[in-house]
Formats: C-alpha cells, sequence, structure tokens
C-alpha cells in the first residue's frame, strides 16, 4: 500500500531545495579540509566513487535485499547481533552494509565478511546519488543504525514505496536542542520513516515531540546489550594474553576511545599509581580517532615508560612493556576480558562520553570521567546499581591526581572491584534481548514486502532497563 502525500505542505519542494544547496555549499566550503584528511590520514580518499553512488558489481539475484547502514565503528558493532539474527530469521534475505567513515567500513569489511553481499561508503544525500544507489540496490527494507537522518536517502525511499526505519535509536538531549530550530523540516523528513524503533523512552519521547507519529515510535532496547565477543574475539584475545604477557588481570587497566590531552591527563595517572605502589601495572591505549595514532605514540615516547605498538612485529619487550599503543580498530572488544579496570574516554574532554557496555560485559569495573551526555540514560543506571565509577567534574589540572587516586583505592580493593564488574556484567545480562524484539517488529515488512504500511506491534511490557 502506497502512502499518499501524508501531511503534505506546498513549501516541500523549497525544503528539499534548500537543503540540497546547502549540502553542496558545505561540500565545496570543506574541499580545503578533506584534501588536508585526505593527504594526510588517507580520509575521504577511499570509497569517494562509492560516496557518489557507484557501488560496487552485485549478483544478479531475485533475493530480496537489506539494506543496513552504520555510520562509524560503534553502531557497526551494535549491528552484529542484528545481522546475526537477520540471517537466521530471514535466510532467503541477503545483507549489504553501509558505513560513513573509513574507521567504520574497515571494521565492517572485517566482521561482516561472511555475513554481507557487500560493504560500502554511504552515498552523499543528493538526490542523484540516492536514487543511483537505490537503482543498483532495489532494496526490500533500509534500516538506520541509531539516528541516521538523511532526508533525501528517506523521500527517494518513500518515493519507491521502500519501507525504511531507524533501528537501535537515539537522540540525545544535543542533538535534539539542535533539531528543535528545524523543527518543521525535521518533522516532515520524519514523516518519511516506517516507522522508529528507540532504545529509551527519553529517546521515544524526543523523536515524537520532533514530529515523528507517535503509532510509529517504539521502544525496543538497546542492542548493545546483545553484544558478546566471538570465536574471532576470542581468539585474538588468547593472542594479546600470549604476545603481550597478559596473565593477571589485576595488573592491566585499559584506557579505551581516548581523546585528544585524555591521554596525557591518563599517564600522568598512570604513572602516580605505579609509584604509590602498583609497579606491575600495566597500561593499554587505544585512541578513539586512527588519525591520532602517530600523536599519541610521540606522546608515550615523551613519556618515560616503556611502550610498544601493536602493529609493530612481535618482540620480546612486548612482554614487560608498560605501556601498549592499540594503534588498530576494531579490536577493543578482544582486550576488554584481559583487563580490570577500564577508563571510557571522551568523557574528561567534553566529547560525550562512550560506550561502557563492552567493558561491563566483561565484568571489569569501568571507569568513566564526568561528560557522559551520550550516555546519560546507560550511566545513570549503572550508578544507580554500584556498578559504575564517575569522576567528579573537574578541571584538566585535577583530573590526573584525581584519576590516580580512584585507581589506587580500586586497586587496593581487589574483591570490591570484582563485585562491581560482576554487578556490571549482571546488569548487562539482564538487559538483553532487544535483537529479538527488533526482528519482530521487522518481521511483518520482510515476510510481507508488499504491505508497507502496517504499523509495527506494540509491547505491553518494556525491557528491563532501556537505554541509550
Amino acid at each position: 500500500m502506497k502512502r499518499t502525500g501524508r501531511n503534505a505542505c506546498p513549501t516541500q519542494p523549497l525544503m528539499y531545495f534548500l537543503y540540497s544547496l546547502l549540502l553542496a555549499i558545505g561540500f565545496v566550503i570543506l574541499i580545503p579540509r578533506f584534501l588536508w584528511d585526505a593527504l594526510n590520514h588517507g580520509k575521504y580518499v577511499s570509497g569517494f566513487s562509492e560516496r557518489l553512488g557507484n557501488l560496487p558489481r552485485l549478483a544478479n539475484s531475485t533475493r530480496p535485499r537489506i539494506w543496513i547502514h552504520c555510520v562509524s565503528v560503534g553502531e557497526t558493532q551494535a549491528a552484529r547481533p542484528l545481522v546475526a539474527a537477520l540471517r537466521r530469521r530471514f535466510p532467503s534475505h541477503q545483507i549489504v552494509i553501509s558505513t560513513t567513515t573509513l574507521t567504520g567500513q574497515k571494521v565492517a569489511r572485517d566482521v561482516f565478511r561472511n555475513d554481507a553481499e557487500a560493504v560500502f561508503y554511504f552515498p552523499f544525500d543528493w538526490a542523484w546519488t540516492t536514487r543511483r544507489v537505490l537503482r543498483k540496490l532495489d532494496p526490500a527494507v533500509v534500516l538506520l543504525m541509531e539516528t541516521e537522518l538523511w532526508p533525501r536517502l528517506l523521500r527517494e525511499c518513500r518515493k519507491r514505496d521502500v519501507p525504511i526505519s531507524i533501528v537501535n535509536g537515539r537522540i540525545s538531549e544535543t542533538s535534539y536542542r539542535r533539531y528543535k530550530w528545524i523543527r518543521s523540516f525535521v518533522a516532515r523528513v520524519l514523516n518519511d520513516l516506517s516507522f522508529a524503533l528507540m532504545q529509551s523512552e527519553p529517546d521515544a519521547e524526543r523523536i515524537r515531540q520532533l514530529g515523528m507519529d507517535p503509532q510509529r515510535v517504539t521502544v525496543t532496547g538497546n542492542l548493545k546489550f546483545d553484544l558478546v565477543g566471538g570465536v574471532d574475539e576470542q581468539s585474538l584475545t588468547a593472542e594479546f594474553r600470549t604476545r603481550f604477557g597478559f596473565h593477571d588481570r589485576d595488573q592491566l587497566i585499559v584506557a579505551a576511545s581516548t581523546h585528544e590531552t585524555e591521554e596525557r591527563l591518563i599517564l600522568d595517572a598512570f604513572r602516580k599509581t605505579r609509584e604509590a605502589g602498583h609497579d606491575g601495572l600495566r597500561l593499554v591505549i587505544a585512541p578513539r580517532h586512527p588519525e591520532r595514532f602517530s600523536n599519541v605514540a610521540a606522546e608515550l615516547e615523551n613519556s618515560g615508560l616503556t611502550w610498544v605498538r601493536r602493529t609493530s612485529p612481535s618482540a620480546a619487550a612486548d612482554q614487560n612493556c608498560h605501556v601498549v599503543l592499540l594503534d588498530t580498530v576494531g579490536e577493543l572488544l578482544a582486550v576488554y576480558p584481559l583487563a580490570s579496570l577500564v577508563f571510557i574516554g571522551g568523557s574528561i574532554s567534553p566529547n560525550g562520553g562512550h560506550n561502557i557496555l563492552e567493558p561491563a560485559a566483561s565484568a571489569a569495573c569501568v571507569v568513566t570521567g564526568a561528560h557522559t551526555t551520550n550516555f546519560s540514560a546507560i550511566v545513570s543506571a549503572f550508578l544507580a546499581a554500584d556498578a559504575l565509577v564517575q569522576l567528579a567534574d573537574i578541571s584538566a589540572e585535577e583530573a590526573p591526581k584525581e584519576l590516580a587516586r580512584v585507581l589506587k583505592d580500586l586497586l587496593a580493593d581487589g574483591e570490591g572491584r570484582r563485585r562491581m564488574g560482576l554487578r556490571a556484567q549482571a546488569l548487562c545480562e539482564s538487559n538483553r534481548g532487544a535483537t529479538e524484539r527488533t526482528i519482530d517488529l521487522l518481521a511483518p515488512l520482510l515476510e510481507a514486502p508488499t504491505d508497507r504500511e502496517a504499523p509495527p506491534q506494540t509491547y505491553t511490557s518494556q525491557p528491563a532497563m532501556v537505554s541509550k
């Protein structure tokens, strides 16, 4: 059943024209930045043709195709349980994956190498590029991980009667405030969605307030609770343990997804902690952005600590170096089971924090800074369960001393630290199930693709904790 101009507005063509014009102007203005990043970090060069809609050759097939879009590494990892469930429930369907970032592309090509027909870069959101991609893929359904609102893609899908849904959706308070400035346009864009499957009730309420039809909004929980390490991660864990001598979990700290300035603070706190009697303590640092690997290496070179790169050839010094620089993408999930303490970056620097669920699922004791607005519901739930340590909102000058104090206290109380890790793991276990709820809601679109107007079923009970 085709949707017939619901909530049509005579200003719609002008709105989309202005959107495309602004997108083009922004692209031109940012060309120097693109060139700089391309020359220095290799960003944007890879897959540029695909971003223009020139996809890799796909085998001829009459099988229906599911297109899943992930922005970067976090969304790609979150899609893993969804892809596995789709393959089990709908084996006759093909799956294709798109990403926006280079790091997301690398991870997607690795983790979905046996599951996806193709992995490619998401096209620029112009009408001609999205039309080219939709003609090539001819998808039965399009799934947008978290909240990727691409107006042209949504509009072109609607014109072709292709159902498109947000999956594992979230809208932070910051994003919500920004969207409100253009609420009338956002409401029109949201109207092109078949439905939105959101992580939490606050996320659901925000998307309703922005104009999404409430009947098309459902809370399903967070897919990241269902993410568990597979055979590949277990093999990598064993490799890390053997190569770097990570046999004593109580002696390893992992600093994950760190941002600029945080590495220096963490190294300072690490030195202070070692000097306080924990001289066997070791550290793995995993910067959030690969283009900063060299900068962090320079920081380590001047730190006075012994260190090695993960990508360097194996050597005897690996067994007892103070710090390992994890200069790879997608391997953190394999490192977490080796650590007793995990610091999650982007939280001392005001970047909103990153995902705490992966280390929590490994029963690691998780420490985060005060800036966690990107995951506020999760952080609140973990704090309420005494399953997380959060630093106070302190200055960069105070941070090393305070972080060192917290690390020393946790290392001194091994039993308390382990109990906190187990509480975190139990909280993850109790919130699993978002994948199955999501698949159940997607089933009508995938089982009967011609009946695309049917709204999703409504659950009478909510997940134990639905959160971002």
